[in-house]
């Protein structure tokens, strides 16, 4: 299979996070969008994965959006150029086996085009078939292949002339309508504008690249059609079974979702909830917001809760961590299929951390009973009382023993500019903790050597059971005597204290009202 040549230079912390979270935000989206699906159950406003839905489908399980985007990004991990045949051919095979495996909900038009194409389809099989079943009904341009393009965005991040290209060929497997594969293209092209400059894109700028890619213009007015987005409710786009309603209702829920002042990474989920909260189509409108979403705010951005419970079709047998596995297949898309660097992160089985400095340090939470704060190395023997591991460090596939609980959290200790949501991802590891031992659990927080991340979310779990950030401080720092967090964490605390204190005034307050 064809390998394309990485254009441009290796991407930074902050863009690999963001390029996780155009597959994570594009599965939790699905996953959750799934039991609202053309009513399944009433939406309140604040998103569930309560399973259910047309497929039958457990809490947190993908459906045929996020299946068919990993039949595609287990092909683009390996670095292959997607417009090539074999590419092609690779790809068809995923789809075909996909639905062969008996899907519990497929698309009217995709489900066509693979009953035709066969279970032995290549690329070009499937195309035809695509021809034929669009010759046969006069129209193919559902929203089946809007839904899952995100991992072709990241397999050709470093050139939009390809990505378009790419785009129009995955999409012509199932959807041979242009307006479906213009579409699809457009929504990469968006995906690759955040995830390169970590800002939402301008249309004018989108759908000129598009309109580079395809030679002239596009075979409707895209400009016009995401003018309207932006200038009309959200509400409004429930025809969202077509391409361009789909469009346009993720992009109208993205772009009329205020960003909060606090946390504004939040954006991303509650842009998802408006998504839903639109109706109809919810688990495909939702998966598509999702990855431009994730493609701004980045995986770290995924509330824990959320990634815990993804799973769906594609992932090997008896694994069970989908969010790990997504995060498995897009960091090589965009190294252009090369294998981890030294420590073979993240498909490594374990992390050696015996000379990075750390001891075998574990010691009890000092504010809150079932749960003990350390470092990497008690992972080696770990004590059966622990039932959950909330890592904040980088841990091999079998790192912890089978059957505890893990929770892997993305937060570096490097600099600030490696964790753009820093004080988020803080708050979410810390409630995390909280919430595995209300469950019962017996908990285990962890970094490499507790130095740094360790003290700072056992910090912020103290100041969730109602301490000070001055005394949780002083009593974790006591407990972990090598404790030294960097100056970007304590400042990220004391964000959180800040928010915290706002929250506690009361409403008709002049401080609450900024006066």
């Amino acid at each position: 299979m064809d390998k394309r040549t990485r254009k441009t230079g290796a991407l930074t912390s902050a863009q690999l996070d963001r390029a996780t979270g155009v597959l994570l935000a594009s599965a939790a989206g699905d996953a959750l969008g799934a039991g609202y699906e053309f009513g399944s159950a009433p939406f309140d406003g604040t998103p569930a994965m309560i399973g259910g839905g047309l497929g039958g489908f457990a809490p947190g399980e993908w459906t045929d959006d996020t299946a068919q985007a990993v039949a595609i990004a287990r092909v683009a991990a390996s670095g292959a150029d997607l417009r090539t045949p074999d590419a092609l051919d690779a790809v068809a095979a995923g789809f075909a086996q996909w639905y062969a495996d008996g899907p519990p909900d497929v698309g009217i038009q995709t489900a066509a085009v693979l009953r035709l194409a066969g279970r032995d389809a290549d690329g070009a099989t499937m195309t035809e078939a695509a021809r034929r079943v669009h010759g046969a009904t006069g129209r193919s341009a559902g929203n089946g292949s809007l839904m899952r393009t995100g991992p072709v965005a990241l397999a050709h991040l470093d050139d939009p002339t390809a990505l378009v290209e790419a785009a129009l060929a995955v999409s012509a497997l199932t959807h041979h309508q242009a307006e479906a594969g213009q579409a699809a293209a457009l929504w990469c092209l968006m995906i690759r504008h955040a995830v390169l400059t970590g800002e939402l894109p301008q249309a004018v700028e989108v759908v000129a690249e598009l309109e580079a890619g395809l030679g002239g213009p596009g075979c409707v007015d895209w400009l016009a059609v995401l003018a309207e987005a932006e200038s009309t409710e959200p509400s409004h786009f429930t025809s969202n079974g077509w391409s361009i309603g789909a469009l346009q209702a993720a992009w109208s829920a993205i772009t009329h979702t205020p960003v909060p002042d606090r946390l504004p990474c939040r954006h991303l989920q509650d842009a998802l909830a408006t998504a839903i909260g639109i109706g109809h189509d919810t688990d495909t409108v939702a998966a598509i917001a999702g990855a431009l979403l994730g493609a701004r705010w980045g995986g770290s951005a995924v509330p824990q809760e959320w990634q815990a419970l993804l799973h769906g079709w594609g992932l090997e047998p008896g694994e069970t961590d989908g969010a790990a596995a997504l995060v498995r297949w897009a960091l090589p898309t965009v190294r252009g299929g090369r294998a981890p660097g030294g420590s073979g992160w993240p498909l490594c089985e374990r992390m050696d951390y015996r000379d990075w400095g750390g001891e075998e340090t574990w010691v009890a939470h000092p504010f809150v009973d079932g749960v003990w704060i350390g470092g990497a190395l008690p992972l080696d023997d770990l004590p059966e009382e622990i039932t959950a591991v909330v890592s904040l460090c980088r841990v091999g596939t079998r790192q912890v023993r089978d059957g505890v609980v893990t929770h892997a959290v993305r937060l570096l200790d490097t600099v600030a500019e490696d964790n753009p949501n820093v004080a988020f991802v803080i708050d979410d590891a810390a409630r995390t903790v909280l919430r595995l031992r209300d469950q019962g659990h017996r908990v285990y927080l962890h970094c490499v050597a507790s130095h740094s991340r360790t003290p700072t979310v056992a910090t912020r779990v103290a100041m969730l059971a109602g301490h000070s950030l001055e005394e949780s401080y002083a009593a974790v720092c006591a407990a972990l005597p090598a404790a030294r967090p960097r100056q970007f964490l304590r400042d990220a605390l004391a964000e959180l204290a800040a928010g915290d204190a706002e929250r506690a005034r009361p409403a008709g307050s002049e401080v609450a009202q900024g006066r």
